[in-house]
């Protein structure tokens, strides 16, 4: 989106130090946009929420079906990173607000961490460097390994997992993956039949799964037993897929030789806040906070992609990549108003809709229909004169969830 549709009257509210991209195209277009760089409580945010129609969180911010019901103004939701567990989707889509992500943004800088980490665990340098400012001198090859020729095992074959497969193979690492869904193995990349299969086989086990509820508590005790003497674990995609209690055991008792973690079941709501965890202190241990998709690269393209998408459903009723509403792109026409109109899936709807409109002599310049689940979604360009009566009528249909009128 190049040049954005100016809205003005429109708010914006970001939250959790969103990259200033995104407030400089939404501010373009016309928007008010207010800024905190830090994550707020339930209760905070429902107190905020019902003077904005748009909403930019990360990770941290919890929207709640009490948040969504305190702002029913509320258009969107933009989640300024890949996962959206953070968000009671159900109730958005109940209250017609549209969620986008950036599923494809920080995959590179993700990938990245993941070999840095690996490259930096085989080689002691974690130990290497902390002796270096301790002014120990220990020139020495004891421990430290090449990753070339070390197998890869990928838990979580997405678009993180499949890129991080291509790459270490160039490394000139093997790679097995485990993924509950059929994924196309990239290059050499073998697929294992079970997560034991992998564990059992691998060097280094890295997690690359998504949040949702199923994967809490994904890897403890049992998994980690399994997992090969002197191999390394990393975890950089959901803190509560891990116990790490058990990750603490079997590294103080010397079972895996080092891990990098990057995700945490609790933390700090913002910069500067006490970081606690059972995990500080050990050797050859990697901590990070949070920091996988935090590039300079990464959150602009997200700060550009997110608030792009938000513009464009406001101004158009756009629902590309939505993560709960039926996906629609209609192309914009000249001198004519869109009807975006969403309803409870059921048959007859648009016959509905049509009807009414042909009723009180509404011509249909373009129309586009889409459904997902429960959802369906309607954009509708009609001619600029239409009686009011039109979207009274449209707003009293029994299905209807939400009907925007779009100039």
């Amino acid at each position: 989106m190049s040049v954005p549709r100016v809205l003005p009257g429109v708010r914006a509210l970001l939250l959790e130090g969103v990259h200033p991209n995104a407030e400089a195209l939404l501010s373009k277009a016309g928007i008010a946009v207010e800024t905190s760089g830090r994550a707020l409580d339930p209760a905070e945010l429902a107190a905020r929420l019902g003077t904005v129609e748009l909403l930019g969180i990360r990770s941290k911010t919890q929207v709640t079906e009490e948040a969504l019901a305190a702002a029913p103004g509320l258009l969107a939701v933009g989640a300024f990173c890949i996962g959206t567990n953070q968000i009671d989707l159900a109730a958005a889509s109940r209250r017609g607000v549209a969620v986008f992500n950036a599923p494809f943004s920080n995959t590179r800088s993700v990938v990245e961490l993941a070999l840095a980490e690996m490259i930096a665990l085989t080689r002691r340098l974690v130990d290497k460097n902390g002796g270096m400012h301790a002014g120990v001198w220990d020139k020495s090859a004891d421990g430290s390994h090449e990753i070339r020729g070390r197998r890869l095992g990928i838990v979580g074959y997405g678009n993180i997992g499949s890129q991080l497969s291509v790459l270490a193979e160039a490394l000139g690492m093997s790679v097995v993956f485990y993924d509950t869904a059929d994924k196309l193995a990239l290059g050499n990349a073998r697929r294992c039949a079970s997560l034991a299969d992998l564990l059992e086989s691998a060097d280094i086990v890295t997690l690359h799964v998504d949040g949702r509820p199923g994967n809490e508590q994904l890897f403890g005790a049992d998994e980690f037993a399994r997992m090969r003497a002197g191999s390394l674990f990393l975890n950089l995609s959901r803190g509560f897929v891990v116990d790490h209690g058990a990750l603490r055991q079997h590294l103080a008792s010397g079972h895996l030789a080092g891990a990098a973690v990057d995700v945490f079941p609790d933390e700090p709501a913002g910069r500067g806040d006490e970081f606690v965890s059972t995990l500080r202190g050990l050797p050859n241990v990697i901590l990070t906070p949070h920091i996988g998709g935090s590039t300079e690269e990464a959150q602009q393209d997200i700060g550009q992609f997110v608030a792009g998408k938000l513009h464009d459903f406001v101004a158009h009723g756009s629902t590309s990549v939505s993560v709960n509403l039926p996906a629609i792109a209609l192309g914009v026409q000249t001198d004519t108003h869109r009807l975006a109109h969403l309803h409870r899936n059921t048959p007859g709807v648009l016959a509905a809709i049509n009807g009414i409109l042909a009723d009180a002599g509404v011509n249909i310049e373009g129309q586009l229909l889409s459904t997902r689940g429960e959802l369906g979604y309607v954009l509708t360009d009609i001619g600029c004169d239409y009686p009011d009566q039109v979207l009274r009528t449209l707003r009293a249909m029994p299905d209807t969830i939400r009907l925007r009128l779009l100039s």
